[in-house]
């Protein structure tokens, strides 16, 4: 079967902020190999640049997959081999915890997967709509999937940042996968909850639809400062392109 020739148009940005004194956020987009990922630190634990660092740097060391099922099990023994530096880092310095949340973005052929830890967020925009594709792991996030709050107060909750997965903070790494067909034109947000704190879906859609990758970054960047930025924030978009294909659709890949 023929594949579609395919590109990415993406684009990126991060910034300090206007509140922190150094950008703990690190993000890698690699294009060729069907990558692209953002790691913010901890805030209020040691070395959150260290760690995020530290898994972007685990992660571009990937190398060229031959298939989806390659892609997805070399981003997991990465993210793995990282989580062990940090934790054998962590145990060095009294068990302090040094950790990162991480969102990441998969593609090969005409198929996506995202892997996730953390509130690191993952969106797509598909027909006019956007979509969020990860789940956030925090605390008020599970309040609410049990129904201990509503959406309502899950909005207002205090402390709602709370993360209850992260790299580098349990001896294992507690990921989430989701995977599906890519369609023309879809376009994928991967970014730090410095972005959502100050932006809506709505916004992103928004902006998104209205201009280039770049350009969508560079925008909801320059938004989220003008409504005071109190973290770092990372944002990285990246659309789908195709030229049609001989054949029809591919099947799942990632298994």
């Amino acid at each position: 079967m023929q594949l579609p020739t395919a590109l990415f148009e993406t684009g990126s940005g991060t910034h300090v902020g206007k509140v922190r004194q150094h950008n703990e956020d690190r993000y890698l987009v690699m294009p060729d190999f069907g990558l692209w990922a953002v790691a913010d630190g901890m805030g209020g634990h040691e070395s959150g640049d260290y760690a995020s660092e530290t898994i972007v740097e685990a992660l571009s060391a990937i190398g060229q997959p031959s298939s989806a099922a390659e892609l997805l099990s070399r981003t997991e023994q990465q993210i793995a081999a990282a989580n062990a530096r940090l934790r054998a880092v962590s145990q060095k310095r009294g068990d302090k915890i040094i950790g990162a949340t991480l969102a990441v973005l998969l593609s090969y052929d005409q198929h996506y997967a995202c892997v996730w830890s953390g509130d690191s967020r993952i969106y797509v925009v598909r027909d006019g709509a956007i979509t969020q594709l990860s789940r956030d792991h925090t605390e008020v996030q599970e309040l609410l999937a049990e129904g201990a709050i509503t959406e309502a107060e899950a909005r207002t909750w205090p402390k709602s940042n709370v993360v209850t997965r992260a790299i580098g903070v349990f001896d294992s790494p507690q990921l989430e996968l989701i995977s599906g067909p890519l369609q023309d034109g879809d376009s994928f947000i991967i970014c730090s909850d410095g972005l959502t704190q100050h932006v809506s879906d709505e916004e992103i859609l928004r902006c998104v639809s209205a201009n280039g990758s770049q350009q969508a970054c560079d925008a909801l960047i320059a938004l989220t400062l003008e409504r005071g930025a109190t973290d770092n924030v990372t944002v990285v978009v990246t659309r789908y392109l195709t030229r049609p294909a001989a054949d029809g659709a591919a099947t799942d890949l990632w298994e």
